[in-house]
């Protein structure tokens, strides 16, 4: 998964970055308000942890505007010194999913950071997934449409999944190098376009088959659910 981290403390940020990579997470560290909300506009991720005190804004104001200006679903983890009951309520009105108090645990972290990706994405653990025409099998690493396999090479897969498996969500090209190449900086981004192009093929993803994989300029791509069309 994908994962945002906002601190003012660097080693703070540190730390986070270290424990959520160690589940296999990659994280992006941001020290200012500002900075996250530029990224968030250009960029998505799959979890926000978010600290209280920053140097231009509060982390309220942050999540406030997450859930104004991004995708409702996203969830959002409060790290922060506040511990009175108003301020966990004040934390969660705005909008977050859950709230800890620093220092920071380890465990703790990880699991607070399990719980929410796995209630937010619950398909992940599933041993075989069906979306329509298409089965996945996790185990084999295979997909097949209508029972007839579909080959595909391993990163062709493993885009296919995250895109069925996240699917109406708006997902920016980085977003989805950094699932299939993992933290490779050097990918370019039409080796991402050229994978796409091959799953509409190779799948035959368009409306009379239910599910069509658009651009969407400037960030990235959606994969969504559409009314198959019936000949007539």
């Amino acid at each position: 998964m994908r994962i945002a981290a906002l601190d003012d403390d660097a080693l703070q940020l540190d730390l986070i970055k270290q424990a959520t990579e160690a589940m296999g997470h990659v994280c992006h560290t941001h020290l200012t308000g500002a900075e996250l909300l530029r990224t968030l506009r250009r960029e998505t991720f799959d979890l926000l942890i978010v600290d209280w005190h920053l140097p231009d804004t509060t982390g309220p104001e942050v999540v406030r505007w997450v859930r104004k200006n991004v995708a409702a679903q996203l969830p959002i983890l409060f790290v922060t010194n506040r511990q009175e009951e108003r301020d966990i309520v004040e934390g969660l009105a705005s909008g977050a999913d859950d709230f800890m108090v620093k220092p920071v645990r380890i465990g703790e972290l990880n699991a607070r950071v399990a719980a929410l990706l796995r209630r937010a994405y619950p398909d992940n653990a599933a041993s075989v997934l069906e979306f329509g025409r298409y089965r996945f099998l996790p185990e084999t690493r295979a997909i097949e449409m209508d029972g007839v396999p579909v080959e595909l090479k391993n990163r062709e897969y493993d885009l296919a999944l995250f895109l069925f498996q996240n699917m109406g969500r708006l997902l920016s090209r980085d977003h989805l190098k950094e699932i299939v190449w993992g933290q490779v900086a050097d990918v370019m981004s039409r080796s991402l376009d050229t994978h796409i192009s091959r799953l509409r093929t190779l799948l035959d993803l368009r409306p009379a088959n239910g599910f069509i994989v658009t651009a969407v300029y400037g960030v990235g791509y959606r994969f969504e659910a559409v009314e198959a069309q019936r000949k007539g």
